[in-house]
């Protein structure tokens, strides 16, 4: 990658890149500064779906209708995506939306979730903790002059499943003829999505140790 002030932030091969044979992301910096374009009015409505998907959940517990939204959000996920590279309209703003958006979903969910007895305690400290590391790791690549990585691929598939789990355990919660055949479908995403977000978190965390490394041995 080139940040502002011109350094590469090219990562050498590493468990933390895609597999050879992976079509390359191309990098966030080099993307055109577009504003107004459909992806991002997509991105943007999903953001905005966060607090009407909590209010649903933590107000009138409407889980009917905030499974709806967590199902609309999932789409749109993969939409704005789609629409970016069948139109061309790929963008900085959409790089940056498109994963906070998908943050902030899983860290309301996870929030809603544990105050509504869904999911255990240890679970969300596991997720929001990667969520905190990041944090850390980010800031670390803005006190070296680099910009955020790109979007793990893995990364990208965890929060798929996460967000298809998500509907499936609030089902599993509510009882009912269902619950019994959504419940272990519901923790198998979970679990198996889970894992892999912490994953996509350890390889970024590498990726970013490999690029401070390479800078100090350098200096």
């Amino acid at each position: 990658m080139t940040s502002s002030q011109g350094r590469s932030a090219a990562v050498p091969a590493s468990p933390g890149r895609p597999a050879p044979g992976t079509p390359p992301v191309p990098d966030r910096n080099e993307l055109p500064d577009r504003v107004w374009t459909l992806p991002n009015a997509l991105s943007v409505l999903r953001l905005l779906g966060v607090p009407l998907f909590l209010w649903l959940l933590l107000g009138p517990e409407a889980d009917g209708w905030a499974v709806v939204v967590l199902m609309v959000s999932g789409v749109t996920d993969w939409a704005d995506g789609k629409l970016a590279r069948v139109l061309g309209q790929s963008s900085r703003l959409g790089a940056l939306l498109d994963p906070a958006a998908d943050r902030l979903y899983i860290v309301a969910t996870l929030i809603a979730f544990v105050l509504r007895d869904v999911v255990p305690l240890w679970l969300v400290a596991v997720l929001v903790g990667r969520e905190l590391v990041l944090g850390v790791a980010l800031l670390a690549l803005r006190r070296h002059g680099y910009p955020p990585l790109q979007v793990h691929y893995l990364g990208k598939a965890a929060t798929f499943i996460l967000l298809y789990a998500f509907p499936l355990l609030l089902l599993a919660d509510g009882g009912g003829a269902w619950a019994g055949v959504v419940q272990p479908v519901a923790w198998a995403l979970t679990i198996w999505g889970s894992a892999l977000y912490v994953l996509a978190g350890v390889l970024y965390v590498v990726q970013v140790l490999g690029l401070v490394r390479a800078e100090r041995a350098a200096g």
